[in-house]
């Protein structure tokens, strides 16, 4: 990557947005819109993708396209070494008066050492604010990322009531600011209806689109269903990618955020990630599966120290969504789940009396939303 990013078409910038997956755009978006609300003045560049142009952002550069992860990534190292000094460059020059993370920590705690290392940010002695939304997981793998975290950046959102604690023994202030699926007005992309057809959700990151959606397609086949199913999918580049797979007739594929409303399905075979997530809260019954490279598996396993894979799982402490991982995930398996869900009335209320726990759990009181805090972070106060 050589050409470097446009400069504020304003001339200068208050707040730069860093999003580098399809979710956290997502995410991301919502919260400017929130800010946007209240402080509707304020200049705003992002490096994201569609969903933060659409909320008011200038849109420096998409890069939720090519999101990718695990060993996949060590293909595209230099790119994202450039990419990080770029970033970082911009910030000196334009010196924002913060730049907000969203998730993605593998590239947002690199651009954060980088402009601490380059006394650009405000922990550095510089003029500019770095702050985070949607802490890293580290209470699944990698726990002393937090004292990294604490040196470089001046505060972080929580999703999760249980993450401030997590920090407790740090200096970086964070905040639960509830968790944006159960927030008020907001419309999920999916809900539970038992006469609904069925979910397939593979994902939104090519590779693992690739691995798993002829399984899921394979699994809803030989289940027997009579029923149609629907596939989710975030961008233009994972429809590619689940066409090739050639998809009956019967398997609709619809872009998540077509007008429409949220689709209503009987019951979901998913991989881990934020759309498991909607699918638990909304009570859809399901099974959870997942598959990467052997290397990225591997490596996983001794960084990951917690029992599930699924959020909705780990925050229960119990499986709402039995998981099948890697060898573990074949078509018989998830078809014989699969027919569970749509059949037994026990497997439907069970999975009920999960989501409703889980709404609870994330309904937690918190300060305010993600753009109350960002706006306090702006002005300066506490």
């Amino acid at each position: 990557m050589s050409d470097l990013l446009p400069a504020p078409a304003t001339g200068t910038v208050d707040l730069l947005i860093v999003a580098g997956e399809h979710s956290g755009d997502e995410h991301a978006a919502r919260m400017l819109r929130g800010l946007l609300a209240q402080e509707p003045a304020l200049k705003v560049c992002a490096l994201g993708g569609p969903c933060l142009a659409a909320a008011g952002a200038q849109l420096l550069r998409d890069l939720t396209a090519g999101s990718t992860m695990g060993f996949a990534v060590l293909s595209k190292i230099s790119h994202y070494r450039a990419l990080i000094a770029e970033i970082v460059r911009w910030v000196g020059v334009h010196r924002p008066r913060a730049v907000c993370f969203v998730d993605s920590s593998g590239l947002n705690l690199r651009i954060a050492q980088g402009m601490y290392d380059r006394g650009f940010s405000a922990k550095a002695g510089g003029p500019t604010q770095a702050l985070y939304y949607i802490s890293p997981q580290i209470w699944a793998s990698r726990p002393g990322r937090r004292i990294q975290m604490s040196r470089h950046l001046d505060g972080l959102a929580a999703i999760f009531p249980f993450e401030p604690a997590c920090y407790a023994d740090t200096t970086l202030p964070v905040e639960f600011v509830g968790h944006p699926f159960v927030s008020p007005g907001y419309e999920a992309p999916v809900a539970f209806d038992p006469a609904g057809p069925v979910l397939l959700l593979p994902g939104s990151r090519k590779q693992v689109v690739a691995r798993i959606f002829p399984v899921l397609l394979e699994a809803f086949r030989e289940s027997g269903t009579k029923r149609d199913a629907m596939v989710l999918y975030p961008s233009p580049e994972i429809r590619a990618v689940l066409q090739a797979a050639n998809p009956p007739a019967n398997v609709i594929l619809r872009q998540t955020g077509e007008a429409g409303g949220p689709v209503a399905a009987a019951a979901v075979l998913t991989a881990s990630g934020t759309m498991s997530m909607h699918c638990a809260l909304a009570g859809i019954p399901g099974a959870l599966t997942y598959r990467t490279d052997r290397l990225t598996y591997l490596l996983g396993r001794l960084l990951v120290k917690v029992e599930y894979i699924g959020i909705a799982n780990l925050l229960l402490g119990e499986p709402m969504y039995p998981e099948f991982i890697q060898g573990a995930a074949t078509p018989a398996v998830l078809a014989e789940q699969l027919r569970a869900c749509l059949d037994d009335p026990a497997r439907r209320e069970q999975t009920a009396a999960h989501a409703a726990r889980l709404r609870a759990l994330l309904a937690r009181p918190a300060r305010g939303t993600a753009a109350d805090w960002l706006l306090r972070q702006l002005a300066g106060r506490a």
